[in-house]
């Protein structure tokens, strides 16, 4: 029994080894590099000295810093509970659909999804750039001034975070989806014997067995929004980049065009804290809420 133990064993490590290896070379090894360079003055390539927490006391000083995360922050309290809602929204409507009619609206909010973000930037520039924007002729059209909406600070930030809704939301009704898929449809039957509302219905069956996929969904959501750079970097494009700045791409300003590696890495240290603490407490949380229902 001992050697076919061992036996399992091995098979089991050496089926396991190239993850492990493809792992510790894409991930781990990259992260502890990042951890020391970030007490480091170095470039973007190369070696550099040892400064300590030179890079970390410096941050709370830096205005740059400070107007990064504070739209990071903005634009996840944009994105995240109403992006979950949207999706939530749009998986009840497709649900009560069926056949062929389901598939096809299915795909239609799906469909954004799969399109890189240089095609969401072009169709959405389009759309509403302040020169030839669709949505500015219809301005024109019911007598609305123009709105510059991607070259202003107050409408910046709303703008892209409608759009990154509008653009990620499909993978979040895929799954909501298969939530309400897995709910019995006795339970629903026996709702119906004891005449339950629609609203009930929702509020006492579908909402409490729903709320698992629910925490799921926002964790997602709140560490892709969280890591938001795309979309900023191609709107932001002459407009005024400092005042939209997001924690990414000031990473990316540090390290690509100021060629200070260590500052880069260590706001990127703290990103990278900021997601572990924020996205484990979230979940948390929301399990617990879950539990008590």
């Amino acid at each position: 029994m001992s050697n076919a133990r061992h036996r399992e064993w091995l098979i089991a490590f050496a089926l396991i080894l190239p993850f492990l290896v493809i792992y510790g070379l894409i991930f781990v090894y990259p992260t502890i590099r990042m951890f020391m360079l970030s007490f480091t003055d170095a470039r973007l390539i190369g070696e550099g000295d040892w400064v300590g927490l030179e890079n970390y006391t410096r941050l709370p000083g830096d205005r740059r810093f400070g107007t990064a995360f504070w739209n990071t922050a903005y634009f996840v309290l944009l994105t995240v509970v109403p992006g979950t809602l949207v999706a939530l929204a749009i998986a009840l409507g497709i649900n009560r659909l069926k056949g062929r009619l389901q598939a096809a609206i299915l795909a239609l909010f799906f469909l954004p999804y799969i399109l890189p973000v240089s095609v969401v930037y072009l169709i959405w520039d389009w759309t509403l750039n302040f020169q030839f924007g669709i949505a500015m002729y219809l301005f024109d059209a019911v007598g609305l001034d123009r709105i510059p909406v991607f070259k202003t600070t107050t409408w910046f930030m709303p703008a892209v975070a409608f759009v990154t809704i509008w653009w990620t939301c499909g993978f979040s009704v895929l799954l909501f989806l298969a939530g309400l898929r897995a709910i019995p449809d006795e339970i629903y039957e026996a709702a119906e014997l004891d005449s339950s509302g629609r609203w009930t219905t929702f509020a006492r069956i579908t909402w409490p067995l729903l709320w698992p996929v629910t925490a799921l969904v926002l964790t997602i959501q709140l560490i892709s929004q969280l890591k938001i750079f795309d979309q900023v970097y191609l709107f932001s494009t002459g407009g005024r980049v400092n005042d939209n700045l997001v924690l990414v791409y000031y990473i990316f300003q540090r390290a690509f065009q100021s060629d200070q590696g260590g500052r880069a890495a260590a706001i990127a240290v703290v990103l990278f804290v900021i997601v572990v603490v924020v996205s484990v407490l979230n979940f948390q949380l929301t399990r617990l809420s879950g539990r008590s229902r």
